[in-house]
């Protein structure tokens, strides 16, 4: 006997790879509904390339009883109405917004970095997913953190335009075109210009001067990995379509050559090390769209710091930014502790 899964928000970026991803994997489900909002009720949806159709369903009439799980991909607000009531009716939510992250009482899963802190999640019944660009930054450091105790991290995201869902995948794309033909590239979605251009400032801005993406990244990862890691971040948003990068830079309490830390992470879950020292040999975001993976490459050694690495970090942030972790929460969940499917 398999489970019975609920999407929410399946109309958009992450709902939809959320769909792909669970047919990829051959999720064990029963049986699959989808939900979004009354203006897509009734709309057709493919289920991955299985052949399988599903229809979109009014999330603010669907009734969650005696549904196992439901993934959200439906942003803050929508989520404070409804992952309550569903949680209450007994359905495990596994949150994509920001809304539970930091919640004590919510535990906020990367499965290959912190998978035991999922056996909090009947506190309120909610498991958080965490920022895209925090997860794959989570990945890559929890083997190197394992092994030489991280003391700082240094990060510089270039996060792709999908992370402000299609609205800013359209922007782009018009303002290409439109630069193209010399017509107006007018803001909409972004601050500035996004096209042929780069943007230092995504979410909104706190009183320190940092923003509220640069502040994810660290309360998240100290939540995640470990609540004495000292983070720093500069979050940009680039002309990329699909994939977040990462500039890493890593100070240890012990020392750690490029070598050991290579070796390290060859070996480390969810990571797939490509750092050849010549021309291609690293990956960029146009290689990562669709993978599983998060890559590291360009692993060196920090000589201004004792014990310092520097490392790139790429993943598909519709995938294992959101998408993908939360399927792997689902599995994680199945495993541990709902232990529905054979």
């Amino acid at each position: 006997m398999g489970y019975r899964v609920v999407v929410a928000g399946a109309t958009g970026n992450v709902g939809r790879e959320m769909l792909n991803i669970l047919a990829e994997r051959e999720f064990p489900a029963d049986e699959i509904a989808v939900l979004a909002s009354s203006r897509s009720t009734g709309d057709i949806i493919d289920f991955g390339e299985t052949g399988k159709t599903l229809k979109i369903q009014n999330i603010d009439h669907f009734d969650p009883t005696g549904w196992d799980m439901a993934l959200f991909a439906i942003g803050s607000e929508a989520t404070a109405i409804h992952a309550p009531r569903f949680a209450a009716a007994g359905c495990t939510v596994i949150d994509n917004s920001s809304l539970y992250r930091m919640d004590p009482d919510v535990p906020l899963i990367v499965p290959e970095v912190n998978p035991d802190a999922i056996n909090g999640y009947t506190k309120k019944n909610i498991i958080a997913n965490p920022n895209c660009s925090t997860a794959q930054m989570v990945v890559a450091l929890k083997p190197l953190h394992d092994a030489a105790t991280i003391k700082r991290v240094v990060v510089a995201t270039y996060q792709s335009v999908s992370g402000a869902g299609k609205a800013g995948m359209d922007e782009l794309f018009e303002q290409s075109r439109n630069i193209f033909v010399g017509d107006q590239a007018e803001p909409s979605k972004f601050t500035k210009q996004i096209a042929f251009n780069v943007i230092p400032h995504i979410d909104k801005f706190l009183e320190d001067g940092s923003t509220k993406e640069e502040w994810k990244m660290v309360v998240e990862t100290k939540k995640i990995l470990d609540p004495k890691i000292k983070v720093t971040a500069t979050c940009v948003r680039v002309p990329v379509f699909v994939g977040h990068s990462e500039a890493i830079n890593i100070e240890f309490e012990d020392e750690i050559s490029a070598e050991e830390a290579q070796n390290i992470l060859r070996e480390a879950p969810g990571v797939m090390l490509v750092d050849k020292r010549e021309d291609g040999g690293y990956v960029t975001p146009v290689e990562c769209v669709g993978e599983y993976a998060t890559y590291i490459s360009r692993v060196r050694e920090d000589s201004t710091v004792d014990n310092g690495l520097s490392l790139w970090c790429v993943s598909d942030n519709l995938r294992k930014g959101a998408a993908l972790n939360a399927v792997q929460i689902a599995e994680l969940l199945g495993r541990r502790h709902l232990q529905k499917a054979a």
